[in-house]
């Protein structure tokens, strides 16, 4: 029995996240059916990020054991083939026997766009904001992220975590276009709803409710109940995550 990682786009939209719900559709589950009918064996599919309900991914990985001697090319074919629309798998590489998709990620990049005009075509992939906004003061408040490590501040409360360390390598916000700001950050590892708090209290600094030196107060502060409101799920993409070539088999 082999160990693959699976590359895995998909539109959050229908799902109540990735992970396994008991009375809820999930990405999890759904592929770990289509996949278990296609290889005709049980599998398990355990995911490298538990991105929540109608939360994108671009480049969510997974792993799964599974029994298979042919083509991985003609697997990811039969399984895209199963699959609903949307959902895509984009590749299969086999990994060593220990590797773990969680737990050996170097990084993860996540983005967070905000349309600025009325768009029909991503209203379910933005979230919708006409008002002005002072970028210089969002992206100041990306400065202070780059320079902290506890993110206690912006994330969700009740999470089993041993620790809110995260080393953060990347936070910008990038005017794409004229209707569309982006917010993109990359990171070792994620808080649960961390990205969308970001967002959400940087926001509320556009929009002149709240100072970088508030968004710092509330960093330091280490209470969610300071932070600002999260934004909407529909606006996040897991774009990439990325691992040691070392951890990769020949094909």
């Amino acid at each position: 029995m082999g160990r693959y990682f699976l590359k895995i786009s998909y539109d959050g939209s229908a799902y109540a996240g990735w992970q396994v719900q008991a009375n809820a559709p999930s990405v999890q589950a759904h592929i770990a059916d289509v996949m278990e009918k296609v290889l005709r064996q049980p599998v398990a599919l355990a995911g490298s990020s538990r991105t929540d309900a109608g939360v994108h991914a671009l480049g969510q990985v997974a792993q799964a054991d599974f029994e298979f001697q042919g083509s991985l090319a003609q697997l990811q074919f039969q399984l895209n083939m199963a699959l609903s629309p949307d959902v895509s798998i984009l590749n299969i590489r086999p990994v060593r026997a220990e590797a773990q998709c969680r737990y050996e990620a170097l990084s993860r990049t996540y983005r967070y766009s905000i349309a600025r005009k009325k768009l029909p075509l991503s209203r379910q992939y933005s979230h919708s904001w006409y008002g002005n906004l002072d970028i210089g003061a969002m992206q100041n408040c990306c400065g202070i992220i780059l320079n902290s490590v506890d993110f206690q501040a912006f994330s969700k409360i009740h999470t089993q975590v041993n620790h809110f360390e995260c080393r953060v390598e990347r936070a910008c916000w990038v005017e794409e276009s004229p209707e569309m700001l982006v917010f993109e950050v990359k990171a070792n590892r994620f808080l649960r709803g961390m990205v969308r708090a970001l967002a959400g209290t940087m926001l509320a600094v556009g929009k002149g409710k709240l100072s970088p030196g508030d968004f710092e107060k509330i960093l330091h502060g280490k209470d969610r109940r300071l932070a600002g409101e999260s934004v909407p799920a529909k606006g996040l993409c897991l774009m990439e995550v990325e691992y040691p070539e070392s951890i990769y088999l020949p094909a």
